[in-house]
């Protein structure tokens, strides 16, 4: 998950996450991160496949901000 300057939260999925950050940094990453830089990782999760990150990826797109807040809090980088 991506905290942008402008305070809001972006959360995706990556095979390579400094790639990614890259792509996003140049304005060729999420369409939602254009103009919004620059950004700071805030929450990371690893997933041995697509599928599992993708599922994971939506879930998290459904918490409210403040789940996501106590995301970042209480776990802010996570291996699973």
């Amino acid at each position: 998950m991506l905290k942008c300057k402008d305070n809001t939260l972006y959360t995706g999925y990556t095979n390579n996450l400094e790639h990614r950050l890259q792509m996003h940094a140049s304005g060729k990453g999420a369409k939602y991160t254009r103009g919004r830089g620059p950004f700071e990782v805030v929450y990371t999760e690893r997933f041995i496949t697509k599928e599992e990150a993708l599922q994971r990826e939506y879930q998290i797109k459904q918490l409210p901000r403040a789940k996501k807040n106590v995301l970042i809090e209480t776990r802010g980088s996570a291996d699973e």
